[in-house]
């Protein structure tokens, strides 16, 4: 038996479903929420202190008796400070008493200092001497 072809049916352009649209309805901005507040770094607790005794009185210091004793400046020292016998923090704020109302610091190195025919005695003949090395030179003159 023969069979009889068939022929394959001529396809059609799909017939084109109708899309409805969506309507999409506005969606309204949700009302904002408060930030959540973050937590607070906990505080570390309070440490129980047992109850403050009066905190004993402190007796001030009392300075040096070596510092404080008086000295006696010498002649050459004595033109700058005053010849009387005095501690030596008090010969040391004499000179830069001294220092200052004639101007002998020098301006750009505040620590130096510039001296002038009195402090030239009393440095040894050094025309420029540091604060420091000042001390050292002074102490020669006090006795």
């Amino acid at each position: 038996m023969a069979k009889a072809k068939k022929k394959p049916a001529a396809k059609k352009p799909a017939a084109k479903k109708a899309v409805a649209k969506k309507v999409v309805a506005k969606k309204k901005p949700a009302a904002k929420k408060p930030a959540a507040k973050k937590a607070a770094p906990k505080k570390a607790a309070p440490k129980k202190v047992a109850a403050k005794k009066p905190a004993a009185k402190k007796a001030k210091r009392k300075p040096s008796a070596a510092l404080m004793k008086p000295v006696t400046p010498s002649a050459t020292l004595a033109e700058v400070v005053g010849n009387k016998a005095i501690p030596r923090g008090q010969i040391t704020k004499n000179l830069w008493a001294y220092i200052k109302k004639f101007g002998l610091q020098d301006q750009k190195n505040k620590r130096q200092i510039n001296a002038d025919e009195k402090l030239k005695k009393i440095f040894g003949g050094k025309a420029s001497v540091n604060m420091f090395e000042m001390t050292k030179l002074v102490s020669k003159h006090i006795s």
